[in-house]
């Protein structure tokens, strides 16, 4: 078993750029740290928004879509899921509920993957925690679902516990070393999870869930309080092509797992600036309210209610948010459609999208 991602990294060569990129993400976590001791109080909204956003993105990266309201339902209220795609973001809701709870006794074993995919399959008809037991196939797909072509071939079912198996036990053994930077070893061992593909659905959703997994128990809290999965939806071009570009010859352990890492660090970055910029505007007062508001339409994706923006930036009125988007829809960036609560805001470029 010489294909893992693990038993190559101590080939990579890392260019200046990288290493300065690592440097920068470890000063990220110190400030995160001070951040979470100084104002805990200021985080409580940033969490609740990541929760939702977290939900409704990655599960419609495996195009599992439902209402904003109904997300919000289920994600914030518990509310009982009422079909398949409910019962999807319920599943997920309730891995991340154990991730952000448990994460710190949550040692990365074949029992707590399975576990996990138990979780969020718990809603649905199908019984989730079980290897694939046939033969899978990463696809690329067309119109009517029509398969255009082969992207991967993964392991065989016959073979994936030996892989999970190895997989987890080689993590553990060269985080417990300390020769290698976390940082580095998180996305390797998502990219040789990727590619085992070890159960028959849901790979792609619990890849993201272990990603914020091991990322918590590394230190790198900043999941909890911006949404990676959302961050991974609006550059998915790149999160896709680093994946299958870095699983090029992976069955040969000729693969180059770096493009797939330097894309992770990426959006670490991304939202390590996001958390600080909110912090710092919601904890200090910095920034105008106005600048608050523009910031937070910036990083929807589909079309919202000011209530959803409301609880994203705490320290403004309902009132000076109606203000903003009015001034924004005057400047042709947003379109309102229909009235009162149920209005819903879009950015223009999405319309007709």
């Amino acid at each position: 078993m010489d294909w893992l991602t693990a038993n190559q990294l101590s080939e990579l060569r890392y260019s200046a750029e990288d290493l300065a990129t690592l440097r920068r993400l470890g000063e990220h976590r110190g400030k995160q740290e001070l951040s979470v001791r100084q104002r805990p109080e200021v985080l409580e909204s940033l969490r609740t928004v990541a929760v939702v956003e977290s939900s409704e993105s990655s599960n419609r990266l495996e195009g599992i879509e439902a209402p904003k309201a109904r997300i919000e339902a289920l994600v914030l209220h518990d509310t009982r899921p009422v079909n398949r795609s409910e019962q999807e973001i319920a599943g997920y809701r309730d891995g991340l509920n154990l991730i952000h709870e448990l994460a710190r006794e949550m040692a990365l074993t074949p029992n707590v993957i399975l576990q996990l995919h138990g979780t969020i399959y718990h809603h649905l008809p199908q019984e989730g925690g079980r290897w694939k037991m046939t033969d899978n196939e990463i696809v690329e797909r067309g119109p009517g679902d029509k398969i255009v072509r082969v992207r991967f071939v993964p392991v065989s079912a016959v073979a994936t516990p030996g892989y999970m198996d190895l997989l987890a036990r080689r993590y553990r053994e060269l985080l417990a070393e300390g020769g290698h930077e976390a940082l580095v070893l998180i996305p390797a061992f998502i990219l040789d999870f990727l590619c085992i593909h070890p159960f028959t659905d849901g790979n792609g959703r619990l890849a993201r869930l272990l990603t914020l997994l091991l990322l918590y128990r590394a230190g790198y809290e900043v999941g909890r309080y911006i949404s990676l999965e959302r961050l991974f939806e609006t550059t998915r071009v790149g999160y896709y092509e680093t994946l299958e570009a870095s699983s090029q010859e992976w069955k040969e352990g000729q693969h180059d797992p770096l493009p797939w890492v330097r894309y992770f660090w990426g959006v670490l970055l991304r939202a390590y600036g996001e958390f600080e910029e909110r912090v710092g505007a919601i904890g200090t007062g910095r920034g105008s309210k106005t600048q608050q508001v523009r910031a937070a339409v910036g990083r929807r994706i589909t079309p919202f209610a000011i209530s959803q923006l409301h609880r994203e930036c705490p320290g403004v009125s309902k009132e000076m948010i109606r203000r903003v988007l009015r001034q924004m829809r005057d400047e042709g960036l947003l379109v309102v459609e229909g009235r009162g609560p149920g209005a819903r805001w879009k950015k223009v470029e999405t319309v007709g999208g």
